[in-house]
């Protein structure tokens, strides 16, 4: 029997960046905001103490903060002829469990997008012809200008403490900063990280090259330090320990760490932990979401839980998957190219390259998730396209960052993978290995989408969402083109071995390469080709907003987590602002 709860103003649903930041802004503006997680509590001083939290095999190997694949998985294949099989056990992408989410055991790097990436189609077209742009892609702009989302970036830089160094200040370009990125209001809250010696040799032969080296902008504090909301975070230790950990010292951004303290103490507030939100209670014929029905996890009751504004903030696969389950808007469907929701799902593609230095003494084991050098000049549309086969681009970073025992073990090519050689390989060359990165952009496609399994369901009776993906001739051109460039910067550090590793073949869901997922509740200009308008309100529910990378309409060549927390914040200020003096659309459809 579905138990019938109390309304409350605002439920929101997930509780990682985009949740927390929502719920913090609408319990400013005077709502009642009630979150709902489907994971554990989770915080730094009872979760993350040492020394159980540099456990590699719990935290890295075993998957501790991830979500749990054997009772809520997705189904994956390549090709809409394919049949999908589940997903047992999450490799390429790693989706976050319990309160923070993926915020809670991400790297921290923290890099805004380009003013290009927000209006995409439009630039493209008017730089090189609509005629350029391939058939299959099915890119679109944002409606959101990067000059209206700059105080929201800035915003959640300064909650973050990001430690970075500016390339552009309204204007005026910044020595030893990213001569690329757009106008900025201010300098970063913190210096930047200190670099290792595998950073001062990529800046250095970055630079021979005439490129633009600058150090990550990350969301690991070089300092102590307080944000806007009295948060206190600690100084980076340089312990290696980021990526797919907590952080004992506070020294990296989390949602809890940075905007949990001030929720804490906050009145309007709740959260509910272990709480399996199935569907969006809708009431089609007056187009508004009534409320949320949610599973207790550890009792398996059942409760609705009416609102006068739902949120979702799950992730993109989350955030298709209850709008499809709940029969809200129309699913994509790649035959005609009509319908909306799962559509323009997008990933990355990211082939690296790994330099051998018989003279240099890295000591990888020191390092903070966001700590690297990076050069941008091949990214987005920073560098001519005219005579090249592909669009879009990268940046390539070295990055210092996660060298631990159990997973990293370089070899150069040719090291046999077991035996003797392969261990006294592994010895020689594991504190004289560095590996670049080349973050790609992933420009949507036609035949990459989500929808709803018809075969397979999870623990709670649910369908599995069903995952369409794999890389474009666009991503495979772009990525070897941008390799390429990763390969010279190698050369001109004076490696030993320059080693790239392209990607090749069908996508990989077996291997880690990122959880930069985006799309599947894109926003746009119209009903017609987004799911969203411009303030993340759904177009057939204007109660119901839909935050995060999920609105994204494709991926660029950054770390997505800024861009999300920016719309974020300027979703919530149009709620808070228009929206509770006005509950209607906010745009016209």
């Amino acid at each position: 029997m579905v138990q019938q709860l109390k309304p409350v103003d605002v439920v929101v649903v997930g509780l990682g960046w985009t949740g927390a930041i929502m719920a913090r802004e609408l319990t400013k503006a005077g709502l009642e905001v009630l979150a709902i997680e489907r994971g554990p509590d989770r915080d730094a001083a009872s979760s993350f103490a040492l020394p159980s939290i540099r456990d590699e095999l719990r935290y890295s190997i075993r998957q501790e903060l991830m979500q749990d694949a054997k009772t809520d998985p997705v189904s994956f294949r390549h090709r809409p002829t394919d049949e999908a099989l589940p997903i047992r056990r999450f490799g390429a992408f790693l989706p976050g469990d319990g309160v923070g989410g993926m915020g809670t055991h991400w790297n921290g790097n923290t890099f805004r997008f380009l003013p290009t990436d927000h209006r995409l189609k439009s630039h493209l077209t008017e730089r090189y012809g609509a005629a350029r742009i391939p058939d299959y892609m099915t890119i679109q702009d944002w409606d959101v200008s990067y000059d209206e989302l700059e105080p929201h970036y800035a915003k959640f830089e300064a909650v973050c403490g990001v430690s970075g160094k500016a390339g552009n200040i309204r204007g005026a370009i910044q020595a030893g900063g990213n001569p690329f990125e757009g106008p900025r209001s201010g300098e970063y809250p913190n210096k930047p990280l200190t670099p290792s010696h595998a950073n001062e040799l990529f800046r250095k032969g970055a630079g021979d090259l005439g490129l633009h080296p600058f150090p990550a902008p990350a969301s690991n504090s070089s300092a102590p330090y307080t944000n806007p909301e009295g948060a206190k975070l600690g100084g980076c230790q340089y312990c290696g320990h980021c990526d797919r950990f907590g952080c004992e010292a506070d020294a990296k951004a989390t949602p809890w760490s940075t905007l949990g303290p001030a929720l804490t103490g906050e009145a309007k507030f709740r959260k509910l932990t272990q709480a399996y939100v199935s569907r969006v209670l809708y009431d089609k014929a007056a187009k508004r979401a009534t409320g949320v029905r949610y599973i207790d996890v550890r009792s398996g009751e059942t409760f609705d839980q009416p609102a006068e504004i739902v949120v979702l903030a799950t992730w993109v696969f989350g955030n298709t998957r209850l709008l499809l389950n709940s029969g809200i808007g129309t699913p994509y469907d790649p035959k005609t190219g009509s319908g909306v929701v799962g559509k323009n799902y997008c990933y990355q593609i990211q082939p690296t390259c790994e330099v051998f230095f018989e003279t240099e003494e890295l000591n990888p084991f020191m390092g903070a998730g966001g700590l690297g050098m990076v050069v941008d000049d091949f990214n987005g549309d920073n560098f001519d396209h005219s005579n090249l086969n592909f669009f879009g681009g990268g940046y390539i970073s070295l990055g210092s960052t996660n060298g631990r025992p159990i997973n990293f073990r370089p070899t150069p090519p040719g090291t046999p993978r077991w035996g003797a050689k392969w261990k006294s390989e592994t010895a020689k060359w594991y504190r004289r290995t560095a590996s670049m990165l080349v973050e790609g952009t992933n420009y949507s496609s036609r035949a990459n989408f989500l929808d709803l399994d018809p075969n397979y369901r999870n623990v709670f009776g649910d369908p599995l969402l069903r995952v369409t993906y794999n890389f474009t001739d666009n991503d495979r051109a772009m990525a070897d083109w941008v390799l390429g460039k990763a390969a010279e910067i190698g050369r001109a550090m004076g490696a030993t071995v320059v080693a790239p590793k392209p990607r090749k073949g069908d996508f990989n869901v077996t291997a880690y390469q990122s959880s930069h997922n985006s799309g599947g509740a894109i926003m746009g200009k119209s009903p017609a080709d987004s799911v969203v308008n411009r303030y993340l309100q759904h177009w057939d529910a204007h109660n119901l907003f839909v935050v995060g990378a999920s609105a994204f309409p494709q991926n660029a060549g950054y770390n997505p987590t800024a861009a999300a927390a920016a719309l974020t914040y300027w979703a919530a200020q149009a709620i808070a602002g228009a929206y509770v003096k006005h509950p209607a659309p906010l745009v016209p459809a």
